[in-house]
Formats: C-alpha cells, sequence, structure tokens
C-alpha cells in the first residue's frame, strides 16, 4: 500500500456508531464497514438493528449491534461495558443518534425537552468520555459528532433540538481541547436537510421540500450517503491536523445569499 493510500485506510479499525438502525447512522455503518472497519452499531430499534446485522452478514461485512435505550445513563453504561469487555482499543466514535420534537414554544411539552437532552447531549457525553478513557490508552482515537444546521440558526417551533445541537457543537470544540494532548480529536459533522425518517414529513411536504430544494446551492436535498466521504476523512490518517471544526456537508445551503 502506497504511503498517500494509508492516509485514507481505514480497514481493521474499530468504530462505533450510535443511531446506526436507519438513516444517516445506517449509510454511515455501512460505508464504514466496506471499507473495511469493524463497525458496532448501537441503537433502541431492536428490529432495524436485526436488518441491519443481516444485510452485513450477506454482504460478509463486520457489524455487530447493541440494543440500547440512549434515554437511559444506566442502559448506556452497561452496553458500553459490554462493548469494551470485547473490544480494548476504539478507534473511531461515531455520536449520530438523535431525536426531534418539533413544537410550538408556548406548548413545549417538558418531557419532549428531557429525551431531547438525554439523547442529543448527554448520550454523546457519556459515550465520550467513557470512549476516550480507553483512547486515550492507546493514544489516538477521533470521535465525530453529528450536529444540524440547528447548532448555529434559528428555526420556529422546535426550541430543544437547536438548543441542543448548538450545546454538541460547543461541547465537541471543549472536548477537543480537552483530549488533543492525548492525539484524540473531536470535530463535527453539520449536515444539512438529508432525506430521513426524521425529516420525511418536511420532505413529503411539497412545500418545504421545494423552499429547502430551493436554498440548495446544488439545488437538491442530500442523502446519508453523502455524509459518509466526511466520516471517512475524519476518521483516518488524512485529517491527523484537524480537530475542533464543523464540517458542513449542506450543499452549500448555510452559505447561500439572496
Amino acid at each position: 500500500m502506497s504511503n498517500l493510500a494509508k492516509l485514507f485506510d481505514i480497514k481493521n479499525k474499530t468504530a462505533i456508531v450510535t443511531g446506526s438502525a436507519r438513516g444517516n447512522g445506517k449509510a454511515i455503518a455501512l460505508g464504514l464497514a466496506e471499507l473495511g472497519a469493524n463497525v458496532i452499531g448501537i441503537d433502541i430499534l431492536s428490529k432495524e438493528l436485526f436488518k441491519l446485522s443481516s444485510l452485513a452478514k450477506k454482504n460478509k461485512l463486520n457489524i455487530k449491534t447493541f440494543v440500547c435505550d440512549l434515554n437511559k445513563s444506566e442502559d448506556i453504561i452497561n452496553c458500553l461495558k459490554a462493548i469494551t469487555k470485547k473490544n480494548r482499543k476504539i478507534d473511531i466514535l461515531i455520536n449520530n443518534a438523535g431525536v426531534t420534537y418539533p413544537e410550538s414554544f408556548f406548548n413545549y411539552n417538558i418531557k419532549k425537552w428531557e429525551d431531547t437532552y438525554n439523547i442529543n447531549l448527554k448520550a454523546p457525553f457519556i459515550i465520550s468520555q467513557q470512549i476516550a478513557c480507553i483512547m486515550k490508552k492507546n493514544k489516538k482515537g477521533s470521535i465525530i459528532n453529528i450536529t444540524s444546521l440547528a447548532q448555529k440558526f434559528a428555526f420556529s417551533n422546535n426550541p430543544a433540538y437547536g438548543s441542543f445541537k448548538s450545546a454538541l457543537a460547543i461541547l465537541s470544540k471543549n472536548m477537543a481541547m480537552d483530549l488533543g494532548k492525548y492525539n484524540i480529536r473531536v470535530n463535527n459533522i453539520v449536515p444539512g436537510y438529508i432525506k430521513t425518517n426524521m425529516t420525511k414529513k418536511s420532505f413529503s411536504n411539497k412545500k418545504l421540500f421545494l423552499e429547502r430544494k430551493n436554498r440548495s446551492m446544488l439545488n437538491r436535498w442530500g442523502d446519508s450517503k453523502d455524509l459518509i466521504g466526511a466520516v471517512v476523512y475524519l476518521s483516518t490518517e488524512s485529517s491527523s491536523f484537524v480537530t475542533g471544526q464543523d464540517i458542513y456537508i449542506d450543499g452549500g445551503w448555510s452559505n447561500k445569499g439572496i
């Protein structure tokens, strides 16, 4: 293998991907596995995880799955114990799992607020803290947090989602500061409008679909596979001097003028 090829080599690296049962997480898990990584998928959706496992087995991909409720700290700790008992080396952590509960500000339910906090911010913190301990021992690692355009831009009728995606974005930068001395890099991938189960409501709405499509410089919605390239880049030696950054994958949505 040439030195240049080694920069992008991911073979035999071990990666944890949360929210891997469907959508962006599933695409990322499959993409990494197809390139030779050993992938560990975490999700609460047991039926969808089983389908992912079956697909991986059919295509001879190394994907192991764990059912875990990221809304519960105890569940997360027990899941990570089971994972790290068999995996002493974790090279990559991708905190992808997230939830969104649109609702008007005045009617926003406190339970939805707490659930969004638990899954979108608290879970990534707990998982990152635990896995960073392993990465520290191995003197290397890459943590990738999947945030959102909502980390920077105001959107109506969803106060919790924007609040905790913004918090996750700055948490990544603080983690990059604290973990850099151990050669652990932390970056954000910021997706734009991607066709997933989470965006199905707006994607299926003709008016919203066209509004968001037309705002993109590329004049289209994104696909989950559009995230794979950036994930691979941040997972390999090709990005060895990249940390504390936001990588926007939004078709130019965030920079389009009038």
